[in-house]
């Protein structure tokens, strides 16, 4: 199948896969037999945060939902290096969501939603996963939004 052009006819384009230690001590992926353990990704397009601040008071929840889109790209961009292909995948198996919230902020699953549902337009029920989706206090550089992702490949 080819999720190259399932992206382009959302409207979306795969980034540049992140390089090894993007922002600290740490690999964008690890795996560990046919898992592929996603490092938390932020809303970046660049190098430059694209949604930044507190959803709640800087940000609606439309504004995290896109934050949330923008965040599963560059997570697919890491699965694909890690993969080699999108073929390879069995099924995203979990989605961590964190919100950078105003207190109280309890619409955190609308939010992490941009995530999921594009998981779900692009890879089926493939896409279909278990979720939390958490407000927190602050991200880093700002972001109003953060995911990490485990994914099962086949074989």
């Amino acid at each position: 199948m080819d999720y190259d052009k399932i992206l382009a006819d959302l409207g979306f384009t795969l980034p540049p896969a992140p390089a090894p230690a993007p922002a600290g001590n740490y690999l964008p992926f690890v795996r560990s037999g046919k898992l592929v353990f996603l490092a938390g990704t932020l809303p970046l397009r660049d190098g430059a945060i694209t949604h930044a601040g507190q959803v709640g008071r800087d940000l609606d929840v439309a504004a995290g939902y896109a934050a949330a889109q923008v965040c599963a790209l560059n997570t697919l961009a890491a699965l694909k290096a890690a993969a080699g292909s999108f073929d390879q995948l069995e099924r995203f198996v979990l989605v961590n969501g964190f919100v950078n919230g105003v207190a109280g902020f309890a619409d955190s699953p609308a939010v992490i939603n941009g995530a999921s549902d594009l998981l779900v337009k692009v890879f089926g029920d493939r896409g279909r996963h278990a979720r939390a989706a958490v407000a927190v206090a602050g991200l880093p550089k700002n972001a109003a939004v953060e995911i990490q992702c485990v994914a099962e490949l086949r074989g």
